[in-house]
């Protein structure tokens, strides 16, 4: 399961709550994000989202699959071959839209280099944290916790976000949209629930 949103959505919040939650009624649970998960993938987050090496638009969408390929081979087949539940902040699908309708990358292009480096391994379930990006920049802000990433134009988060939704839209047997404005709790309340109808017994999200 992986969960994706504009900065400031809740997304890393979410899953530690879900986390926690489903840890408690007994299911096996690899929380995990993206950049990051492995060393190279921590290296590429740092490079991409908390330094001053300029990265043009091209060599982010390959530090970023390349950061998800080793996430995919360390992390995220190994757990799903002994039958955990996975849950990402973050997977293919910021890819598509940061690199893609952000930045301006062709879309089908980027998802073919996905491919390579994901294989079988696409999510079931994606839950969109959906959120005007004026509001979840400046949550953001007022935590004082801010990258790169923030710093772009609104119309650039704005474009994020469009993507997100259209993507669901176009697609809502995998996507799940749960409104990203009220409190953590009740969106933590609207996630479970969600999780719960799809984790029927004997069977289990692969991703």
């Amino acid at each position: 399961m992986t969960f994706e949103g504009t900065e400031g959505s809740g997304k890393s919040t979410q899953v530690r709550l879900l986390s926690q939650r489903l840890r408690d009624l007994g299911y096996d649970v690899v929380a995990t994000r993206e950049p990051g998960g492995t060393s190279l993938g921590e290296a590429v987050r740092e490079i991409v989202l908390g330094s001053n090496i300029e990265v043009s638009a091209e060599a982010e969408a390959y530090l970023m699959t390349a950061a998800r390929a080793e996430h995919v081979r360390q992390v995220i087949r190994p757990a799903l071959a002994r039958g955990a539940i996975v849950l990402c902040d973050r997977f293919v699908d910021s890819t598509l839209a940061y690199q893609g309708a952000g930045r301006g990358l062709p879309t089908d292009e980027l998802r073919r280099i996905q491919m390579l480096a994901v294989g079988a391994n696409w999510p079931e379930v994606t839950v969109l944290l959906d959120l005007h990006p004026d509001v979840g920049l400046a949550r953001r802000r007022s935590g004082g916790d801010s990258n790169r990433i923030d710093d772009e134009e609104l119309e650039f988060h704005q474009r994020v976000a469009d993507w997100f939704r259209e993507e669901a839209a176009r697609n809502p047997t995998r996507w799940v949209v749960i409104d990203g404005q009220p409190n953590t709790i009740m969106v933590h309340e609207a996630v479970l629930n969600c999780v719960m109808s799809r984790l029927c017994p004997g069977e289990r999200p692969r991703l």
